[in-house]
C-alpha cells in the first residue's frame, strides 16, 4: 500500500478560485437540513450558486463555495449533530464513480489505496492522508486550523461520511480503535462515540483516525476486476482534469479565505506554520510562486464574489479583501481585473437583494 497521499484543490475561478470540487457528497447535508425545515437557497446564500446546481453531475465549485456552505449550515443547524446525521445519510450512488471504485476493489487495502489516491474526487475540506504502523492504520485531517470556527462540523460531516462509505464497501462494522480531535468537546460528544464506536479524545494536537490495519487484508464483498478497473480509470482521468496546487499553497489560501480581511503578512503565517520567514518564501520560490501574488489572488477572488453576490458598497467590499483606503482597492482591482470595481459589478449583474455577504 502507499505509505501517504493527500489531495484537496482550493479554487475560485483563477487559481485561488477555480471551481474545482464537485458537488459529490453534498447532497446528504442539504437532505438533512431540508429534514429539518432549512431549503436549499438558505444553505446556498451568499456563494453565487443556486439549487439546480446540486442536480448537476457536471456542475463544480470553488472550496470557497464549500466553507460557505458549511458556515450558512453552521449558522442554522436545529441540532448540534447535524454534521454526524448528515453524513451517514450518504448512499453509495452520493459518491459516484469514485465509490463504486472502491466497494468494487479487491481488498478493503485496495480501496483504501484508491480512495487516497482520488480523494479530490470527494472533495474534502480538509487534506486527507493516510499511514501504518505495525498493527495499527491511522486516517489523518491536515490544515485543520485555516478553517476556524466551521472545522467541528466539517470534520463529524467528513469523518461521519466516510465511515459511510466503509461501511457500505466492507458491509461489516469498522474496528475502529480511537479518534482524536483538534478541537474542544462538544456537548454531542457521546454522539461521536456511539456513531464511530470507539473512544474520541478532543482537544488533541493532530486529528488522526486509528483502526486495526488486520482488515485491510480483507477482500470487499462486492469486488469485481473489471468493474474496479474500469472506475479506477474513470477517477483517473477526471483527476486529470483538475487544477493541481501545493499543499504550502493551499494553506495559506485557506487561511486567508478564513481571516475575515485581516491577511496574514509573510512573517505571521511563517509562524503560524512553524517556519522561518526564509525558509517559507524560499519553498514558494521553489513552486514558483509569491506569497504577496497568493494574497493578491485570494483578495481578488473575494472581491470579485463580494461584487458579483452582494450589495456591499465599494468600500465595504475594500474593507473585506483587506483595504484601509477603498482608492486604494480600486486601483488594485483595476489591475487585477482591467475594471473598476462598479464596473465590474454592473458587468457580472450581481444580485442587490443581499444586504449582507458571508462571513470571511
Amino acid at each position: 500500500m502507499e505509505p501517504s497521499a493527500n489531495g484537496l484543490v482550493i479554487g475560485h475561478e483563477s487559481d485561488a478560485g477555480t471551481a474545482a470540487h464537485s458537488m459529490l457528497g453534498l447532497g446528504a447535508l442539504f437532505a438533512e437540513m431540508a429534514h429539518h425545515g432549512i431549503a436549499a437557497a438558505a444553505l446556498l446564500q451568499g456563494t453565487g450558486l443556486n439549487p439546480l446546481q446540486l442536480e448537476d453531475p457536471q456542475a463544480r465549485i470553488t472550496q470557497q463555495q464549500k466553507i460557505a456552505i458549511f458556515r450558512n449550515a453552521l449558522r442554522r443547524a436545529p441540532v448540534a449533530d447535524i454534521g454526524l446525521r448528515a453524513g451517514v445519510r450518504q448512499r453509495l450512488s452520493d459518491f459516484g464513480v469514485y465509490g463504486y471504485a472502491l466497494t468494487s476493489s479487491k481488498t478493503f487495502g485496495d480501496a483504501v489505496t484508491i480512495g487516497i489516491k482520488h480523494i479530490k474526487l470527494a472533495g474534502p475540506v480538509l487534506e486527507k492522508r493516510f499511514r501504518q504502523m505495525g498493527d495499527t492504520a491511522i486516517f489523518e485531517g491536515h490544515d485543520v486550523l485555516a478553517l476556524g470556527p466551521v472545522l467541528p462540523l466539517a470534520t463529524e460531516f467528513w469523518f461521519s461520511s466516510i465511515l459511510k462509505l466503509i461501511n457500505l464497501v466492507r458491509e461489516a462494522p469498522f474496528p475502529s480503535r480511537k479518534l482524536l480531535l483538534p478541537y474542544g468537546r462538544p456537548a454531542h460528544a457521546a454522539d461521536y462515540e456511539r456513531l464511530f464506536g470507539c473512544p474520541v479524545r478532543f482537544g488533541a494536537d493532530v486529528m488522526e483516525w486509528h483502526f486495526d490495519s488486520s482488515v485491510l487484508g480483507e477482500p470487499c464483498p462486492n469486488a469485481n476486476p473489471i468493474t474496479a478497473d474500469l472506475c479506477t480509470r474513470f477517477c483517473e482521468r477526471m483527476l486529470e482534469s483538475l487544477p493541481d496546487e501545493t499543499d504550502l499553497s493551499r494553506t495559506i489560501r485557506t487561511a486567508c479565505l478564513n481571516s475575515r480581511g485581516d491577511f496574514p503578512n509573510a512573517v505571521d503565517m511563517a509562524t503560524r506554520l512553524g517556519l522561518s520567514e526564509r525558509t517559507l518564501h524560499r519553498r514558494l520560490a521553489h513552486e514558483g510562486k509569491h506569497y504577496q501574488e497568493i494574497i493578491d489572488d485570494v483578495r481578488r477572488s473575494l472581491a470579485e464574489e463580494f461584487l458579483r453576490n452582494t450589495s456591499l458598497s465599494i468600500e465595504e467590499v475594500a474593507a473585506r479583501v483587506g483595504f484601509s483606503e477603498a482608492a486604494n482597492f480600486r486601483r488594485a482591482f483595476r489591475k487585477w481585473t482591467g475594471h473598476a470595481p462598479g464596473s465590474y459589478r454592473v458587468t457580472a449583474g450581481a444580485t442587490t437583494a443581499q444586504p449582507h455577504a458571508p462571513a470571511t
